[in-house]
């Protein structure tokens, strides 16, 4: 019953069906129960031969021939149909939602977790749900029937009774044995699939750089210890069935071979009837049918478990909690940041900002530069809230950005990355994720703020040209100006650049310099940069030291002032 708590979220899910479930449930312990029935009719209709009653053999024969042939399988193949349904139904409806909590969970998660494991709990572990209520309701309604049998068989005879029982003690103790070692096993080889997943994911995305590195001859040495841990646990796993198997087939036929030679002396000696015993050849061999029933339905019902409990870690938020926002939004915003006695430190780390105060304001070019590990990502990462502060407040026109409302804080924020995600969809695709109803004459405005139209419109498919898996068609300067581009489309007043500029050549870095001076004139507009070179002419340069604001002014303020700028800009000059 512990290993059913399992099952319990998956309730929830089936409120629309449960009338379906339940119908089908009752059409399958009926189905069961006309089985039942055709051990006793066939007894009854060999002694009534034996007799020489043959209207009443007739009688028995018709009616095991309605029971089994008709009603019987009748019940049990449209039941079987409705529960197909309800299954397919049930893993849409979890992949969907197992889909969804993921992309809910904090972006922290994903430092933890592969991505071979989040895409192997979302497709496979959920697909691994179809024949769960299948195998569930016949293998219950089976054991259900097979109990009612137990009762007709033991008022017959109490010994034929005794021995089944023995025997299926042996079962359980058996199943109890090689249950956990099947579960180890399943779940292990869960983890090498991730492991195998990832791989290749990244094998896909980061293919040029495979190539260029020469390094797939490492890679294929991983994939193939990777696929070999596999194939030793599947060789564990088919070692570990055959011997349970082999104890199971043991256990089946010593209770054939004792109980019909139990039948045998008690019909010698006048105890039971010859319709209970012809009833026991097909009643006995119904148990050898729960018994290999139980055999294969252990392996699957592992599976299912496994699977089952991978869901459940992100569904029931068990791994990680959600990303909790509030319900407040911005009106009219004017994009005034303030950090007000902010203090924070990655998990497991030091304190990286304690007490930090910044007030960035709008319609400037705005920088923040530092020697590495001051914090100065960590800024976007709490603005973008990959993380929270651990003490302290940031407050946008006012607001604390952990009240606004997902939707209200990712529009008003958006941040462009040294290597921006591009999506394997074509270009007017990936504005279109960013805005379903947005029109070409409106995507070429914002692609001609970012410059980038004339190079979209010498494409042979223009903006219908697909990108490849991460953009891989575009240069790193067409990449971030394309990502410029789309940021537009989402109408962010506060538009973060975290070295978006520093591994770009003179030419494309001019072409972000020009887009990004377009954006000062309305928007909050805030760099991280290593490259000093890359911000001379902002409006504010702000460094930050262990954690803290240490000084501010333009770069020619701080050549005078600040040593640690001054530093910083001779290392890069000389470097």
């Amino acid at each position: 019953m512990k290993k059913l708590k399992e099952f319990k979220f998956l309730i929830r899910y089936l409120k629309d069906d449960f009338k379906w479930l339940f119908i089908a449930s009752i059409l399958v312990f009926l189905s069961q129960f006309c089985e039942i029935f055709t051990g006793y009719l066939n007894g009854g209709a060999v002694e009534a031969i034996t007799n020489y009653h043959l209207k009443e053999a007739v009688i028995f024969l018709l009616i095991y021939f309605f029971l089994k042939q008709i009603f019987h399988s009748l019940l049990e193949n449209r039941a079987n149909a409705m529960l197909r349904k309800i299954e397919t139904k049930l893993t849409a409806t979890i992949g969907e939602n197992t889909y969804k909590k993921a992309l809910d969970l904090p972006a922290y998660a994903y430092e933890d977790m592969a991505s071979g494991e989040v895409i192997n709990r979302v497709v496979n572990d959920s697909g691994t749900l179809s024949n769960t209520f299948s195998f569930l309701l016949n293998m219950f309604s089976s054991l259900l029937g097979s109990a009612i049998l137990f009762i007709y068989i033991t008022i017959n005879s109490w010994i034929i009774g005794l021995e089944i029982l023995i025997f299926m003690i042996i079962l359980f103790l058996i199943l109890k044995k090689f249950y956990p070692i099947l579960k180890d096993i399943n779940k292990k080889s869960k983890e090498e699939k991730d492991k195998i997943t990832s791989l290749v994911n990244e094998s896909v995305r980061g293919i040029r750089e495979i190539k260029t590195l020469g390094i797939k001859s490492n890679l294929y040495s991983d994939l193939k210890r990777l696929i070999n841990l596999l194939l030793k646990r599947n060789n564990e796993e088919v070692d570990t069935l055959l011997f349970f198997t082999i104890c199971t087939r043991v256990l089946r036929t010593c209770l054939e071979v004792f109980t019909f030679l139990t039948c045998v002396i008690l019909i010698y000696y006048g105890k039971i009837s010859l319709t209970f015993f012809i009833a026991m050849t097909y009643y006995i061999y119904r148990y050898m049918w729960l018994i290999d029933n139980i055999n294969s339905f252990t392996d699957s019902y592992n599976k299912v478990i496994v699977s089952l409990t991978r869901i459940n870690e992100i569904l029931e938020n068990k791994l990680y909690p959600d990303e909790e926002f509030g319900n407040n939004k911005v009106d009219n915003l004017k994009g005034i940041i303030e950090f007000k006695n902010v203090t924070f430190g990655y998990p497991n780390e030091d304190i990286i900002l304690k007490n930090f105060n910044l007030v960035l304001e709008p319609n400037k070019k705005i920088a923040v530069v530092g020697k590495s590990g001051q914090g100065k990502s960590t800024i976007f990462n709490l603005l973008t809230r990959v993380f929270d502060p651990t003490s302290g407040e940031i407050l946008l026109d006012g607001v604390d950005i952990k009240t606004l409302t997902e939707d209200d804080l990712r529009k008003s924020i958006s941040i462009i990355r040294q290597e921006p995600f591009i999506f394997n969809r074509t270009i007017k695709e990936n504005f279109k994720i960013v805005d379903k109803r947005i029109k070409l004459d409106k995507i070429r405005k914002y692609t001609k703020f970012a410059y980038l139209d004339d190079y979209i419109m010498s494409l042979p498919k223009g903006y219908d040209t697909k990108l490849g898996e991460g953009g891989v068609n575009l240069s790193g300067g067409q990449k971030q100006r394309l990502a410029i581009a789309r940021t537009l489309a989402k109408e962010s007043k506060v538009i973060l650049f975290d070295e978006a500029t520093s591994s770009l050549d003179n030419n494309s870095q001019n072409f972000i310099k020009k887009a990004i001076d377009n954006l000062v004139k309305d928007h909050t507009v805030i760099i991280v940069a290593h490259r000093l070179s890359t911000i001379v002419d902002a409006d504010i340069i702000y460094v930050i030291d262990k954690g803290k604001v240490v000084d501010s002014g333009t770069h020619k303020e701080l050549l005078k002032s600040c040593s640690i700028y001054k530093k910083l800009y001779e290392n890069e000059e000389f470097n």
